[in-house]
């Protein structure tokens, strides 16, 4: 048998700046990666469609890439994480003296890493974990006492000078090498898939192509343009960043040589972006350091006492987008078809869910992991959380959207509504923010909710599990959303 390394391939689907990948290959020695889908799990964990699809296709347009540099891609089929240890045994025995991975933050992915260490070292293959997720790994931006930060302003100003101190590296591709082939009888070549995402690019070179078009020509105006969904003023590469086919570390370079100047200047279309990154970040921080938030615990303890309503009419209503109120239901409508959904409407609808229907803030979440292309625990959670004002430096509770009001601040002329909700079409502008009561002519859905009495309830209810009292203000003055989909 000849000797390899074997490169483990999960949230990490790229070739350029790939630390598992380029460090196996600097050992001289050939290189074999493998990537196994496992779809039972990935059920288990909420996984839209639509978001598994994307990985069998940018595992497929990846195969093709290492095969170029001389490093084969076993792609397999397994069904949940458990069936891991085996399958990596099976081709570790036929020669390999290491395996290599990406450090993953969650649980269960964790219990599966040291699961497959502990078969590794049985036979007597060390395992190699790097940890590149972040550009600043978790529990390495801490106070000066040494303390996690729970809040996101001083979190990102420490981060920031950390940038300045250290710099970021980005890695190059792997060498050419020669190629192996290993024997794979008795496994399962990965299956297609349901071709659901076919709309967004796989090809490493046009995600990166993408990036740097972003960085030089777009970024300018990401602080003026990102609120409005009717405009394309995000980078939409929330999906590659989730599953790795772009790093943070990229994504920070590429930002520094098109834009450098302008991303140390508060407020301008490259410093804000720089901070939706950032909160990437935070989020993952957080979780590391409390685990506890991946069994969907509030970080606020005290709102666990929280009594919803959860009214399972009203949460099928918005769903559906079926509410009433046309930028909620436009909104729901461009999830439900698209698997996307800007990072506004992200804390309108959430904002809605919560503190208009009085619903459990985990029953949207994990409705949007179940749509969603680019579904992450770490955002989803941190953004969810905040939009509840339950989790990390969340909105106070009395801060509430008023969504008509965000209606007509960000989507002024109805293009946006207009896209999803054609059963608005002809109406005038400010009929289409709030078409109520409805014109004879109109078929749309009678509002499931009074916004100015919701509004009340929602107070009340923080109030009973709280204990507090506060003044009433409408609308946040701080927003973010999970932040990988405000990118």
């Amino acid at each position: 048998m000849s000797a390899f390394q074997l490169v483990w391939l999960r949230n990490d689907l790229r070739h350029y700046n790939n630390a598992a990948l380029v460090s196996a290959a600097q050992t001289g020695l050939p290189v074999v990666a493998v990537f196994i889908a496992t779809p039972q799990t990935w059920q288990q964990h909420d996984m839209a469609a639509i978001k598994q699809d994307l990985i069998r296709r940018c595992v497929v347009a990846l195969k093709q890439e290492l095969g170029a540099v001389g490093i084969p891609l076993i792609a397999l089929e397994a069904e949940r994480y458990s069936d891991c240890a085996g399958i990596l045994l099976k081709l570790a025995q036929q020669g390999a003296v290491g395996l290599y991975g990406q450090t993953e933050y969650e649980l269960r992915e964790q219990h599966r890493d040291q699961t497959v260490t502990q078969a590794m070292n049985g036979i007597g293959v060390p395992c190699f974990w790097f940890d590149s997720q972040c550009v600043m790994p978790p529990g390495s931006v801490r106070s000066k006492t040494g303390d996690i930060y729970k809040v996101f302003t001083p979190f990102k100003k420490t981060w920031l000078a950390l940038l300045q101190q250290k710099g970021v590296q980005v890695l190059g591709k792997p060498q050419v090498q020669s190629s192996i082939t290993l024997d794979i009888t008795g496994l399962t070549a990965m299956h297609s898939g349901d071709n659901s995402s076919a709309a967004w690019p796989v090809a490493e070179q046009q995600v990166l192509d993408l990036l740097r078009s972003f960085c030089r020509e777009r970024v300018q105006d990401y602080q003026q343009a990102r609120d409005f969904p009717a405009i394309d003023g995000t980078s939409t590469l929330s999906p590659y960043f989730t599953i790795g086919v772009v790093s943070a570390q990229q994504a920070v370079a590429r930002l520094q040589t098109e834009a450098n100047t302008t991303m140390w200047q508060d407020g301008s279309g490259a410093a804000v972006w720089l901070s939706e990154l950032i909160w990437r970040e935070f989020y993952k921080h957080i979780l590391v350091a409390y685990p506890q938030l991946i069994k969907h615990r509030a970080f606020q303890t005290d709102t666990e006492a929280i009594v919803w309503g959860n009214n399972e009419a009203w949460f099928g209503a918005w769903c559906e987008g079926r509410t009433g109120y046309p930028i909620v239901d436009a909104a729901m409508r461009q999830l439900n078809q698209t698997g996307w959904m800007h990072n506004r409407l992200r804390m309108i609808t959430a904002s809605f869910l919560v503190k208009d229907l009085q619903i459990d803030w985990r029953w949207g979440e994990r409705y949007f992991m179940s749509k969603l292309i680019d579904g992450e625990f770490a955002a989803n959670n941190g953004g969810w959380q905040w939009a509840a004002s339950t989790g990390t430096d969340a909105a106070p509770y009395f801060r509430i959207f008023n969504p008509v009001t965000q209606s007509e601040k960000f989507d002024p002329k109805g293009i946006f509504l207009q896209k999803y909700l054609p059963e608005l079409k002809g109406l005038s502008s400010k009929q289409l923010h709030w078409p109520h009561p409805l014109p004879m002519s109109v078929q749309y859905f009678r509002p499931v909710v009074d916004h100015a009495k919701a509004r009340l309830r929602t107070l009340a209810m923080f109030k009973a599990a709280r204990g507090e009292s506060a003044d009433a203000t409408d609308e946040p003055t701080q927003l973010a959303f999970g932040s990988s989909d405000g990118l």
